[in-house]
Formats: C-alpha cells, structure tokens, sequence
C-alpha cells in the first residue's frame, strides 16, 4: 500500500481515516492512545503536517483536515533551498518556463471569456501604475497575469509549482527593481500576448512568452531567462 510509504504516524492516521476537508479530527491525547505512540512524538508529527497544509488547530476549533494543495510542500522546500543557495533561483525559473511553454496550449485553449477580461483589466492597471506621476511597479499585476493564464488547467502540481515561483521571485526581490523601460517592455508583451490570446493565436502568443521570458535586466541579472550563448536574439528583446 501507499500510505505504508508515509513515515510519519500522524499522517498515516490521516490517509487511513479519510480525512476530509473541514472534518474535525480528535484530540492529540486520543489520537496517541490508538496510534499507540506518545503525544511529544505526535505533536512533532503534527506540526510536520501543519506545514504541509494538510491540518490546521485552534483553540475554538480543535484540529481540522484542510484541502490538499502542494503548494506548502514546494514553498517550504524552495525557500530552504534559496536561503542555503540565492543562485537557486535561476534553476527554479528555468523550471517555470520549461512548465509555462509546455503547457500553454493547454491552458490557454481552457480560458474563459472573463479570464481574458482579467487579462485585459490587469494589462490596463499595470499600464496605469506606470503613467502615475510616482511610478508602481505593478508586480501584483505581473504575478496574477501570469497565474491568470494558467488557470483553468486541471493540474494541481503545475499550479503549485507556477504560484511557487512567485513566491520565490518576491523572496529574492526582483519585485521591488524598477526600471521603467523594463517594466514598459514586460507590459508591452504582455498586451500582445493578451491580443494573440484573444483572436485564437495561440502559436503567437507562445512565441512572444518566450519572448518576454527573455527579458533582461538593466543590472545584469536575469528576471526571466537569459539565451544561450550561441543563440540569435529575437527581434525587440532587450539584452
């Protein structure tokens, strides 16, 4: 059996007793007498799941199943990795791009008529941050616009691994740099792939993704991805 893989009690009491979102679970006390270890064990095992985002407690409430996403387990684990490594980044970023060009027709083919209208509504607000006489640099915009595109696919890890990313780039700051000819550039991508998106060019719109990807910044450090040494930069990239 799988669970049997699971090295951890509490949670194989978990998966053993079918526990469903918003189902109450009982008490740690009552939960070692059947599980039969001891309750300093089990609050250990307990909080390894709290991480997870598989359960949650409070005073009121007592210990409560929560949906599973793989979110927490992948945020968890990248931020571990960028605090021993910054450099980590990068290989999580190529990762995201590898994720977003594979499965765009996918995702782009789910999107519904409102999901564009996000789109464009999050295009207009970016590109009026940056007109206001004290430039934003709409990164709020940037993260759901992406996320926005990816929406509706039917893949729980993808989207984990999509949302990660943003964390990831906001853990190492990138969304506080404010170049404005850069931040122009993004958003001009954007409005195009927006544009491709909507008349059924779903090839063109992957073609300026990968595009956009290729953005560099002004301080030599790479936002999205930066090319291969040997190859041919395309044309209105910025390097």
């Amino acid at each position: 059996m799988i669970v049997s893989q699971v090295e951890s009690d509490f949670l194989r009491y978990l998966l053993t007793h079918d526990c469903q979102p918003g189902a109450r679970l009982p008490s740690l006390d009552e939960i070692s007498a059947e599980v039969g270890i001891s309750v300093g064990k089990l609050r250990e095992q307990f909080e390894v799941a709290r991480m997870l985002g598989l359960v949650e407690a409070s005073p009121r409430k007592g210990i409560r199943c929560l949906p599973y996403d793989f979110l927490p387990a992948v945020r968890l684990s990248l931020m571990v990795a960028l605090s021993l490594d910054r450099g980590a980044f990068r290989a999580f970023a190529d990762l995201r791009i590898h994720l977003e060009t594979s499965f765009w027709d996918e995702a782009v083919s789910r999107l519904m008529p409102e999901d564009i209208a996000q789109l464009n509504a999050l295009v207009a607000q970016a590109q009026a941050k940056l007109s206001e006489n004290r430039i934003q640099i709409p990164h709020p915009e940037h993260r759901r616009f992406h996320l926005t595109i990816f929406s509706r696919l039917n893949n729980p890890f993808v989207q984990a691994l999509l949302a990660a990313y943003w964390d990831a780039y906001e853990a190492v700051e990138f969304n506080t740099y404010a170049d404005y000819s850069y931040l122009q550039e993004v958003w001009s991508y954007h409005e195009r792939i927006v544009r491709a998106i909507e008349v059924g060019d779903y090839a063109g719109g992957k073609e300026l993704l990968i595009e956009h990807m290729r953005l560099i910044d002004r301080m030599g450090v790479a936002h999205e991805v930066s090319l291969p040494l040997n190859a041919k930069q395309p044309q209105g990239v910025t390097l």
